[in-house]
C-alpha cells in the first residue's frame, strides 16, 4: 500500500509532519466542533496520542479539505475508522471516497481483516457504495444517531497483491 494516493487532483497521504497534523486537526475541528457541534471545544481524545493511530489527510489540487483516522482494535485484525471529515466547501468534489478507500487499503496493508465505523445515517448510502455493510442497529454515538457498519478487508488485500 502506497502511503500516497493520487487520483484526478485528489491526494490522500499519511500525516507524517507538523503541517499535515495541524491541517488534519483543523479540518476535524471545523467539521465536528464548529459545524456539527458534536464536541465542545475539541474532538481530540486519547486515540489521537496513541502510537497505533494513523491519521490521514486528503487534499484536492494541493488544498487540504479532508481527514480521517484509523487504528487497530485488537490483535486479530479488527480496525476502527473514525473522524472522517470533509470541509463543507470541499464536499461533492471527490475527497470522501478516496479518504475512505485510503483508510481501508491502509488497514488491509497492515494485516487488517475487518474495519468497523460509526456512520451518521445520512452517510450510510455513501458507505454502501464503497462496499461497507450495516452490522448492527442504529445507536447513539457522541450524542447523535449513528449506524454501525463494517467492511471485509480481505478483498482489499487480494486487490493489493495483484
Amino acid at each position: 500500500m502506497a502511503d500516497l494516493l493520487h487520483r484526478a487532483g485528489v491526494f490522500c497521504r499519511l500525516v507524517d509532519d507538523e503541517w499535515a497534523a495541524a491541517e488534519h486537526h483543523r479540518i476535524r475541528k471545523e467539521v465536528f466542533v464548529q459545524e456539527q457541534h458534536l464536541f465542545p471545544g475539541s474532538d481530540r481524545d486519547a486515540r489521537d496520542d496513541n502510537s497505533d493511530t494513523i491519521k490521514v489527510l486528503g487534499l484536492r489540487d494541493g488544498v487540504a479539505g479532508g481527514a480521517v483516522r484509523l487504528y487497530p482494535l485488537d490483535r486479530h485484525g479488527l480496525w476502527q475508522g473514525d473522524r472522517l471529515a470533509v470541509l463543507a466547501g470541499a464536499r461533492g468534489h471527490g475527497l470522501g471516497g478516496p479518504l475512505v478507500r485510503f483508510a481501508v487499503a491502509t488497514a488491509a496493508g497492515r494485516g487488517g481483516q475487518r474495519m468497523v465505523a460509526h456512520i451518521q445515517p445520512r452517510n450510510v448510502v455513501f458507505f454502501r457504495r464503497l462496499g461497507w455493510r450495516v452490522c448492527g442497529d442504529e445507536e447513539i454515538y457522541v450524542g447523535v444517531p449513528h449506524v454501525p457498519m463494517s467492511i471485509d478487508l480481505g478483498a482489499e488485500r487480494a486487490d493489493h497483491a495483484r
